[in-house]
């Protein structure tokens, strides 16, 4: 049955750092009190001082977007099953326990990160979820390779892509079904999986319960949730949130002008370089003279990151902070320095992530029509006395 969750409102609220930025924070099913963007659909993002708590994303602080107000409100996994048809030559139709029991298991620590990460920072405004800098999280995940599954269904000859449909559905009847689609040789890496467990246990339910698809280094527009039905198709996929939704302008930066529109679009795909300072929040307090910690989090789409530098005086010099374990090409990577302030006054501190080919972060956003793909040198202002 799907129909809208109930929710509660938590005695506080939160207040994002951009124009019309209060928002209340709520306790869904699963979930403490997390900024609420939307309730139908559920939008909820996460507190950003979660982000200092460690590399994982506690389950119940992890952000949720929907893009369809008939949400499920409970799934029995003993009847859920999963149906692989279309081009392939034996279309197979699974149990939750014939998919754990059938094929290999394997995890992978990986950030899932919404398109629209820190939409609400863009300017001009873009219509919209004006979500500031909380919508990803980085958890491990467990499942099966979905390369496997569509090995032992057998590939037809043709096949070009792979599409992907979810339990949740929209209220109007003209509202199009929420599908995704991959492209073929993304749909067979060994990394792209069906995913039943999160940090150990089973999905919370607004995380997809009980399978979601997981394609480590792209944008999580194409993890589905409550994955149940997945189709081999000939032809590229014509389906509204494939196009004209999820696009970006066709170019290098994926920007265009400030207010103007682009003149060819292409799917988004594989996250940019991000790095953050969560140690320290805008207009915290610090001492003159004595040395303090600061730390942070970089991740990019999937290469690695080779270098974090800070600075603590607005960009006119660098230091290279210290990078911390590696969990993983996908999955937050910390970073961490001294910071001593010599001076009274106010500090603008700024954190730069470069990957291991080479892409960074610009100093200045970069812009597009939907307010995707948030990138800019992060800048942290906090008072030495």
């Amino acid at each position: 049955m799907a129909r809208p969750f109930t929710y509660a409102l938590a005695a506080e609220s939160i207040t994002l750092p951009f124009a019309n930025g209060e928002q209340k924070l709520v306790a869904f099913p699963q979930k403490r009190p997390l900024i609420v963007i939307t309730t139908r659909p559920p939008q909820l993002e996460t507190p950003f001082a979660v982000f200092n708590d460690g590399l994982f994303t506690a389950n119940d602080a992890f952000f949720v977007r929907y893009h369809l107000s008939q949400v499920p409100l409970s799934i029995d996994p003993e009847k859920f099953t999963l149906r692989i048809e279309g081009a392939v030559h034996a279309p197979l139709t699974l149990s939750l326990d014939q998919l754990k029991a059938g094929f290999e298991p394997v995890a992978l620590v990986a950030v899932n990160q919404c398109s629209g990460n820190g939409r609400g920072f863009s300017l001009p405004r873009v219509a919209g979820g004006q979500m500031g800098n909380g919508a990803m999280g980085n958890a491990r995940w467990k499942g099966v390779r979905l390369k496997d599954v569509l090995n032992k269904a057998g590939l037809q000859a043709g096949a070009k892509q792979v599409t992907f449909n979810g339990l949740d559905s929209p209220v109007i009847e003209k509202t199009p079904d929420f599908i995704k689609a991959l492209d073929l040789e993304q749909a067979l890496d060994a990394d792209t999986l069906r995913a039943f467990e999160m940090n150990d246990e089973p999905l919370p339910m607004l995380n997809g319960f009980p399978l979601r698809l997981i394609v480590p280094g792209h944008y999580g527009t194409y993890w589905v949730k409550h994955l149940h039905e997945i189709r081999v198709v000939r032809e590229p996929f014509q389906g509204y949130w494939m196009d004209p939704a999820y696009r970006v302008p066709d170019n290098s930066c994926a920007c265009v002008e400030p207010g103007s529109a682009p003149k060819q679009t292409r799917p988004i795909s594989r996250l940019n370089v991000r790095s953050f300072i969560t140690s320290l929040a805008e207009g915290n307090s610090i001492t003159m003279g004595q040395e303090l910690a600061v730390r942070g989090i970089a991740f990019d789409g999937g290469y690695g990151i080779a270098e974090v530098l800070f600075s603590e005086d607005a960009g006119q010099s660098w230091r290279a902070a210290h990078l911390g374990k590696d969990l993983g090409k996908f999955s937050f990577r910390e970073w961490f320095l001294p910071f001593t302030p010599r001076r009274a006054g106010v500090y603008q501190l700024k954190v730069k992530a470069t990957n291991r080919i080479g892409q960074s972060q610009p100093l200045e956003p970069l812009w597009n029509p939907a307010g995707y793909m948030r990138n800019v040198v992060e800048t942290v202002k906090v008072g030495a006395v």
